[in-house]
């Protein structure tokens, strides 16, 4: 009897350390070529999220969003087979924050299919 071999896994570590040193490169590593990554928040709704497709615009999008001077935690992800949950804290000098629920489906141990929703600080946040 041959012995089947499990499928890749998905490198949470990698996630964390991409997330909290803020490396695009290290986090556009864990897409497939053919990912697509939807982004909801206040200015692109559900009916018209922000839809990026394959890695070249996935990594232009990464590169702008983790380029910026903000700090990024990871505070919690769920692994599940094909099924990858995550949350996302991340602050700007001036105190603003915004927090990002990220759901992704996963093939090979890379993210195939990816939903973040944001939510931004919209007062002034208390100094």
């Amino acid at each position: 009897m041959t012995a089947m071999a499990a499928p890749p896994a998905f490198d949470t570590g990698a996630l964390r350390e991409g997330i909290e040193h803020a490396d695009a490169d290290a986090l556009l590593a864990l897409y497939a070529d053919d990912a697509e990554l939807r982004v909801v928040d206040r200015r692109t709704q559900p009916s018209h999220p922000l839809v990026v497709h394959g890695r070249d615009q996935i990594g232009a999008l990464l590169d702008d969003l983790y380029g910026r001077e903000t700090t990024h935690r990871l505070e919690q992800v769920v692994l599940q087979d094909d099924r990858l949950a995550f949350l996302e804290s991340c602050r700007y000098p001036d105190g603003f924050r915004v927090l990002v629920s990220s759901v992704a489906g996963l093939r090979d141990g890379r993210i195939v299919d990816q939903t973040s929703v944001q939510a931004w600080d919209e007062t002034e946040p208390a100094q």
